[in-house]
């Protein structure tokens, strides 16, 4: 007998994965559905990748176009402090709610394969949002590419936003995120003299005072953060190395490329004062996720009534579901999991836990916002 859907969230709380290594995850999602799908044809689960897989449902014929609907697998490192009665114990942590956002997907499937749901779609379970773009790398195997694809779906959970509320924009949803690394090479020397060295430290210091400044110009269109910096081994002697850990988040890749440039030409200038060398490149670079106009209609229509509609605006949020946003018409949205009165955690935070009642809410939306495509 199958996993109920809270049953299988629970079992992928417990045992959380990284980006590229979600193998339990891959083979307890396949074994589920291979269970209660077990002699209905018309679904069968394709791999393109090592981890992750594509539940090809097609019920509504060789000739009606599929509709894409996505949730993302992996996990963080990061020891959890949530409480729950089930929670990982292995130094990683489904702290962006990916373990909710497979489960309201396998919960939607299991509901369409029991009422013979008449649609065609493809139900993808993504490994590596939180790191690597496995949505690009899905993108760039070619499966996608023989069906006739006519939209793509895809939630988020979000305790800003009240338990079963449905928040979206019409245009940019979630920002373009670029992780931007810089190493700085200079020389050491005792903190007594100096002129003798060049000190990587400043020049970090001194880059990352100009960079904030020339953020600033961008009025809220654009952020560059720093979550790491790392610089010398001794107390009393001048580093010869700094690294900087950063992103940029922005309305659009276009605007990333520029604020990429300055941060180049920031770093010139540093060399030239300072004699410290630089060496900058980009990390994991994912599209903004533009929610197409009709659809967000659509969904407003659909669900007014029903569920809480928020229009929510962009926010400076990362998310890999861009690459597939640009290539499909699609519709994204926040699905809340907040309590009232309770103070939001926030997503990447240790104590993020969705309550289990949100799972079901997310199938109902689904089913609400699907079955008239």
């Amino acid at each position: 007998m199958s996993l109920s859907a809270v049953e299988l969230r629970r079992e992928l709380h417990i045992n959380p994965e990284p980006s590229f290594k979600e193998f339990a995850a891959t083979s307890l999602i396949e074994e589920n559905i291979s269970k209660f799908s077990s002699g209905l044809d018309y679904i069968r689960i394709l791999k393109p990748l090592p981890t992750g897989l594509i539940v090809e449902y097609r019920a509504a014929g060789r000739e009606e176009p599929f509709v894409l609907v996505r949730a993302d697998m992996d996990a963080l490192k990061m020891d959890e402090a949530s409480g729950c009665g089930y929670k990982s114990v292995n130094g990683f942590m489904h702290a962006c709610g990916h373990d909710v956002h497979c489960a309201i997907l396998y919960g939607f499937i299991r509901r369409a394969a029991g009422y013979e749901v008449k649609k065609n779609f493809l139900f993808l379970f993504q490994p590596a949002e939180e790191s690597g773009g496995g949505a690009e790398l899905v993108l760039k195997s070619g499966i996608l590419d023989k069906y006739n694809i006519s939209s793509a779906y895809a939630l988020h959970v979000n305790d800003e936003f009240e338990e079963g509320a449905v928040a979206s924009s019409d245009g940019v949803l979630f920002a373009s995120a670029r992780e931007t690394d810089i190493e700085f090479y200079g020389k050491a020397s005792h903190i007594a003299f100096p002129e003798l060295g060049f000190n990587a430290l400043k020049a970090a210091r001194l880059f990352l005072d100009a960079v904030e400044e020339e953020a600033l110009r961008y009025g809220g269109r654009l952020i560059f953060g720093v979550g790491k910096l790392r610089a010398g081994e001794i107390r009393n002697i001048l580093p010869a190395r700094a690294e900087i850990e950063g992103s940029i988040r922005a309305l659009s890749t276009s605007v990333s490329d520029e604020f990429y440039e300055k941060i180049a030409v920031i770093l010139r200038g540093v060399k030239k004062s300072l004699k410290v060398d630089f060496n900058l490149k980009t990390g994991s670079y994912y599209p903004e996720v533009s929610v197409d106009s009709g659809l967000f209609s659509r969904a407003r229509a659909l669900l007014d009534g029903k569920v809480r509609f928020i229009d929510c605006g962009h926010k400076l949020t990362g998310e890999d579901f861009g690459f597939i946003s640009k290539r499909y018409p699609s519709f994204m949205f926040w699905l809340g999991t907040g309590s009232p009165g309770a103070e939001p955690a926030g997503l990447h935070n240790p104590k993020f836990f969705p309550p289990e009642s949100v799972i079901e809410k997310g199938v109902e939306i689904l089913t609400l916002l699907l079955a008239g495509v």
